[in-house]
């Protein structure tokens, strides 16, 4: 495990109870809610239906989406790098029954061919070298099985002011370049260009089907970051939802 990896696993063991206090109700009010402003997926439509289908969640949290998955009869796998965060899935677990597994996005644990969908939504894809988990999502896809994940905007990087802690209308930093965030103590997120998002997926044999770049209405407020205007995410793209598939 490299220094970014422990750190990255470290960050979340530290921070998930802190983390689902704050945002497990919001994450869990309802199934299939996306990102930073929650909009629903059937607005979205960019999951499909999972009934019977085996599905793997990178960085799956406290399982809100797990939960919702298999309670709509998908065979679910949660993976996650953090004990805490996986341990928070156990604990919220209900009748419907889903596996965890801990791990890394960019060395699965799985036999090749074994899921039909990958997904994750702000997770293993957002805290894992793009370009080293995304070809062991490939591997891990049966043909024909589906990639989809959503990852923050570089336009929401770029105009992140960190000394004000809240994203603002004007660049704060190159949109070229910014590859990693520092998080603190050591831990990295990953942030890609379109351009690169487009050169990764292709480079692992994935066909790119749709860029959702979610919209939320003008009233709309960010429940995880500061925000200015509060409506930001109405005027610029803040999260961009790839759908992918293996041939």
């Amino acid at each position: 495990m490299d220094d970014s990896t422990s750190a990255n696993r470290r960050f979340w063991n530290q921070l998930s109870g802190a983390y689902q206090d704050r945002h497990d109700a919001r994450i869990g009010a309802a199934p299939r809610l996306w990102g930073m402003y929650a909009i629903p997926d059937d607005e979205l439509n960019a999951l499909g239906d999972v009934a019977g289908k085996r599905v793997l969640e990178l960085g799956c949290g406290a399982g809100q989406w797990a939960r919702s998955l298999a309670a709509e009869g998908a065979s679910v796998v949660g993976l996650d790098l953090s004990e805490a965060q996986l341990a928070a899935a156990a604990g919220a677990m209900g009748t419907d029954r889903y596996s965890l597994v801990q791990g890394a996005a960019e060395r699965l644990p799985f036999a090749d061919g074994g899921f039909d969908l990958v997904f994750c939504d702000h997770g293993g894809l957002s805290w894992a070298p793009p370009d080293q988990a995304v070809p062991e999502v490939a591997r891990v896809l049966r043909s024909g099985g589906r990639l989809v994940f959503n990852v923050t905007s570089p336009w929401f990087e770029a105009c992140y002011d960190e000394e004000a802690e809240r994203v603002t209308t004007t660049f704060q930093r190159d949109y070229f370049g910014m590859n990693t965030i520092a998080e603190g103590d050591g831990a990295i997120s990953y942030q890609l260009t379109y351009g690169d998002w487009i050169r990764v997926l292709r480079g692992a044999g994935l066909v790119i089907d749709d860029l959702i770049e979610p919209r939320p209405g003008a009233g709309s407020l960010n429940g995880f970051n500061k925000t200015d205007p509060p409506d930001w995410a109405h005027h610029w793209p803040s999260e961009m939802i790839w759908v992918t598939h293996k041939p």
